[in-house]
């Protein structure tokens, strides 16, 4: 049972739940780790950066004094996607790589995510052990370095531009003749995006690029883009491209203002991969919430779509045993193997622009011809304590099933615990969208009655 990890790093409201005591801990048992496990014996250097939130000085400076006490020295690259985070880690010879963001959460929330020095996420196994390490300071401590031995913190701004040379290297050509409108969410992405967009020659306009500690994510970026829709329709843009906090997804938007989200982004990707022989395996893999509406197209057109639980963890591992190099989620978190090791919002943008240039059609013709089975979403805000409770609740467990006999060949249900909020998640999808409206809000309200 974890007690500090999610499904995606630690993640919390700052200074209530995620404290400068938790960090500093984290540091301590993080540098203790990386101290134990370096079998060359040299100097350990990680990888720092952070999204806009105005708490993550405040949980940098924790992190950075247990971190440095142990004799790690840190490389803060300063505001940077979490994709630009594990590429440099995996660029460079740093032993690991720490990225300070609650990603698409409000601002007041926070997050820590650690990177292993191949760029990937951190393996189950090592987050057991480092929760097992933060609960046993005392002994940990007793590894202090003395104070002439400390790690060094500098400020690497540079590495910046690493990554912005890593993404420009992925696209070939140019993107002279489109107008593209672009959401940065007042977060990590407001410098880069507009920096690679135009140097590849697109007109563009950035929104949301202003941040000041406080207004990232809010009504704004991938969970917020109507605003995005009014501006790419008034602009007469060709597209328009939203980003969350940290930029590691990417929701889309076409000339009239439909929202793209990231199955069909994915679609769009599998074809043009797939006739660019890029494709490996003819393989995409997403998840359980995939609409069956996409699975059906991707058949059609000769890829076979393999689901994963939800997570983007849960979909890079399905990936890696099937050997697929596109990978992603409905909510626009989506992975190219070949390029990230993580899902990265400004390389999917810059790839789906790149396959909208190469194939001659808008994002609104490309999309037309997925028929989207109707599929509705709702999130039940319940107790924290008891949002894992729901299917062991027999009530709820017993009226879910009754209403997945009424929908059998019709369609399906989905129910399960958001890993990063106190929220349960009710999906049902359905041939009659009448049906689906009228499920969706009866399971709701018995989990939100049974779980209040």
């Amino acid at each position: 049972m974890r007690k500090y990890f999610g499904t995606d790093g630690i993640r919390g409201e700052a200074n209530k739940e995620l404290t400068v005591d938790l960090a500093l801990r984290l540091g301590y048992a993080l540098g203790y780790y990386l101290k134990e496990n370096n079998k060359n014996k040299k100097k350990i250097r990680v990888v720092m950066g952070s999204d806009t939130r105005i708490s993550g000085y405040m949980l940098r400076s924790a992190l950075m004094a247990g971190l440095t006490s142990m004799g790690i020295d840190i490389d803060f690259v300063g505001v940077l996607p979490t994709p630009g985070v594990a590429y440099l880690t995996k660029a460079s010879d740093a032993v690991a790589g720490i990225m300070i963001s609650a990603s698409h959460n409000p601002a007041k929330d926070n997050g820590i995510k650690i990177f292993a020095q191949d760029g990937y996420k951190l393996p189950d196994e090592v987050e057991l052990k480092l929760e097992s390490l933060m609960d046993n300071l005392d002994e940990i401590t007793k590894d202090l370095v003395p104070g002439d031995k400390v790690g060094q913190f500098k400020y690497a701004d540079d590495e910046y531009y690493l990554y912005r040379d890593h993404l420009l290297s992925t696209v070939s050509g140019d993107f002279s003749g489109m107008k593209i409108i672009i959401d940065a969410a007042n977060g990590s992405a407001y410098r880069i995006a507009k920096s690679v967009f135009l140097k590849l020659g697109a007109e563009i306009v950035i929104i949301n690029d202003a941040p000041n500690g406080t207004n990232i994510n809010v009504k704004c970026g991938s969970t917020h883009p109507e605003i995005l829709a009014k501006v790419v329709v008034g602009y007469e843009a060709d597209l328009g491209l939203a980003y969350d906090g940290d930029a590691d997804r990417l929701i889309a938007v076409d000339r009239f203002g439909n929202i793209i989200d990231g199955d069909k982004i994915i679609a769009i990707l599998a074809l043009e991969m797939k006739k660019k022989n890029e494709l490996k395996g003819n393989k995409v893999v997403t998840t359980v919430m995939s609409n069956m509406g996409f699975e059906t197209y991707l058949e059609e057109k000769g890829a076979q779509l393999l689901r994963a639980n939800v997570g983007d963890r849960y979909v890079l591992e399905m990936m890696k045993n099937e050997g697929a190099n596109l990978g992603g989620e409905q909510s626009g978190h989506i992975i190219l193997l070949d390029h990230g090791t993580t899902g990265d919002g400004v390389l999917t943008s810059l790839k789906l622009v790149e396959a909208l240039r190469d194939c001659g059609k808008t994002i609104d013709e490309l999309v037309n011809e997925i028929k989207d089975w109707p599929q509705i979403l709702k999130n039940v805000r319940v107790d924290n304590v008891k949002k894992n409770l729901w299917n062991k609740n027999e009530n709820i467990v017993k009226f879910i099933e009754e209403k997945e006999e009424e929908m059998k060949g019709l369609g399906r249900v989905l129910v399960r615990t958001s890993g990063t909020e106190p929220i349960v998640r009710v999906m049902v999808e359905g041939k009659d969208k009448e049906v689906v409206e009228r499920v969706v809000e009866e399971i709701a309200k018995i989990v939100a009655d049974e779980l209040k």
